[in-house]
């Protein structure tokens, strides 16, 4: 089998192997995972407090304690456009790095918008849509989520207004121009829109805006719009479980290549892809048929899990939002302008959070510029030029993989390469040119 396995490069699905059913971590934790509070009781937030944000059915599946909760046939035949997504064996990767260690990753990128955010994008469309709701509010770091819910609400027959981070929006104006092409809005974070963008701007009126400060924005939106819910493209569990799509494909192809992962790695923002290829792996840690390393990464500008505080913060910069149990560096925080847009939030999803404490995962985080010099080793080696955001994982397996060879020892490392970076070539531009720092 070994030797089918250094020949095979690829392990592909069809379509009839896309899964039926989203997996739910909560109802498998050992400890139950503390609920979110109301900003201003401090009790837990009932479905009551979340109708005007969310609706109802996107509510349910946020508290639900099923643990498979099945995908709706509409949302399964729009993921059959580009799912399942291929998983790769990285022999050219290997040999670069001289390395016994097997590396495979699960390529995300392949999807319309190019990353995995359309996983739940589609299904939060489809929801809202079933509710009567006619128009979506969010925000966007890097670009990805905002592209990926333009779409989807295109799918759907909804108006859609996208927040961007500033920083991004200047960075990245490709993705606001994907946005717009699928007829979303986009407004640069802080904005003239709202009357917490234009606070800001009157603080500072350079800021470079924040996950937090767009999320905050979005909101407000939401509250003073007819027909308008909020959507989020990670931290909460309903968004988390849309994503468990990516490691129940990746489990079946990694029995196709006849080998299992001694180490699964992902990067971690908000959660949303970390959770999408980790959680499947924790079922069969937590149940004990598996054992598994599952490493999350983040970068050292942003550092929520590996430096931040566990404790109840708001997920937004205005103080709008539930509170929630999570690793933060504070809701005020704003991070460096960094390439990563997406990996730029102060606070990480409460199931990835318990998941660190509980043990069930390790965090590590890097440097800017390592990351990028990992990402351009990969684009050499397998063709590929990563996000930055999915870069950190790349890094992180690197860092395995010759760990594997110090110790001349085989490992099989499985990364989840959850975008391509086609969109970010300013970014390399300035790696290249020696003006990225970490």
């Amino acid at each position: 089998m070994k030797a089918i396995v250094e020949k095979q490069t690829s392990f592909t699905l069809t379509e009839s192997d896309l899964p039926t059913h989203w997996y739910n971590i909560l109802p498998d934790f050992s400890e139950p995972l503390p609920p979110p509070l109301h900003p201003g009781t401090r009790e837990p937030v009932t479905p009551e407090d979340l109708a005007p944000i969310f609706p109802e059915n996107l509510i349910a599946q946020e508290m639900s304690q099923e643990p498979r909760i099945e995908i709706p046939d509409e949302v399964r035949s729009l993921y059959s456009l580009w799912r399942p997504t291929p998983l790769m064996r990285a022999h050219r990767l290997e040999k670069a790095l001289q390395t016994p260690a097997h590396i495979y990753y699960k390529y995300e990128g392949v999807s319309p918008v190019g990353s995995h955010k359309l996983n739940t994008a589609l299904a939060q469309a489809y929801y809202n849509r079933e509710a009567g709701i006619k128009r979506l509010a969010t925000e966007t770091g890097a670009g990805q989520w905002g592209a990926s819910l333009a779409l989807a609400c295109q799918f759907f027959g909804l108006e859609c207004v996208v927040y961007m981070v500033k920083v991004s929006y200047e960075q990245k104006p490709y993705r606001k121009m994907l946005m717009q092409t699928w007829g979303s809005t986009v407004h640069p974070s802080p904005s003239n829109h709202t009357a917490f963008g234009r606070k800001m701007l009157e603080a500072e009126p350079d800021c470079p805006g924040s996950l937090g400060i767009a999320i905050s924005e979005a909101i407000e939106d939401t509250v003073n719009s007819e027909h308008t819910r909020y959507s989020l493209g990670s931290v909460l569990n309903h968004v988390c479980l849309h994503q468990t799509v990516i490691g129940q494909e990746s489990i079946r192809q990694m029995e196709l290549a006849g080998e299992e992962p001694d180490v699964v790695v992902a990067c971690v923002g908000g959660g949303s892809n970390f959770a999408g290829m980790a959680f499947p792996y924790l079922e069969r840690m937590i149940k004990g048929e598996k054992k598994t390393r599952v490493i999350a990464v983040e970068p050292t500008a942003c550092p929520t899990l590996t430096r931040g505080e566990l404790r109840y913060d708001f997920g937004d910069t205005a103080e709008t939002t539930p509170l929630l149990l999570m690793h933060t560096l504070g809701h005020a925080f704003i991070p460096p302008g960094i390439h990563a847009g997406g990996l730029r939030y102060h606070g990480m999803a409460p199931s990835v959070s318990h998941a660190l404490k509980l043990g069930l995962i390790e965090a590590a985080a890097y440097p800017q510029d390592k990351v990028f010099e990992s990402a351009v080793l990969f684009a050499r080696s397998e063709g590929i030029v990563p996000a930055p955001e999915p870069a950190h994982a790349l890094k992180a397996g690197i860092d395995e993989a010759m760990a594997a060879r110090e110790a001349g020892e085989e490992r099989v490392i499985l990364i989840n390469l959850c975008g391509h970076g086609m969109l970010d070539l300013g970014a390399y531009d300035r790696y290249m040119a020696g003006e990225l720092m970490g």
